[in-house]
């Protein structure tokens, strides 16, 4: 069964949660998932693959967007409409980033989710978390100082 990880940051900006989008993805990445980062949309998608370039100096997160040729060659996609295909013999990991649940969700081994505390998604992640306990999805909160 998937498990879900929610993030709570104390910042309440985007790029706070952006930031620490890339920090989280270079963590999980190299805890050896192969990781896709779901997007709301295609501007967010885009500014994700721009801030991986620069997130650190000193480091590089190879990663590639959905439907690019490099897609299948890197361990880290973005996307924003639909999910990486599966690959055998691998554990997957999402890091959501749109403010619903994608239906298909539960073919990752493992989902995190952001929070900061910007009131939209707040409210909308307030949600996701009901959903993921309704359905009866093991969720764990971590609580991140400033």
């Amino acid at each position: 069964m998937t498990q879900v990880d929610f993030y709570i940051l104390p910042d309440t900006t985007f790029e706070a949660r952006l930031d620490f989008a890339c920090r989280l993805a270079e963590t999980i990445a190299g805890k050896g998932f192969r990781l896709h980062l779901h997007a709301e949309d295609e501007a967010m998608a885009r500014d994700l693959d721009d801030r991986l370039w620069t997130f650190r100096p000193d480091a590089y997160l190879p990663h590639a967007l959905l439907g690019s040729d490099m897609a299948d060659s890197v361990a880290v996609t973005i996307g924003w409409e639909h999910p990486p295909e599966p690959v055998p013999d691998t554990s997957m990991a999402m890091l959501n980033l749109d403010p619903g649940i994608p239906e298909w969700f539960s073919r990752f081994e493992r989902v995190a989710e952001i929070i900061n505390q910007h009131q939209q998604v707040l409210t909308a992640k307030r949600e996701c978390w009901q959903t993921y306990k309704q359905r009866g999805y093991p969720v764990k909160a971590h609580q991140l100082r400033g």
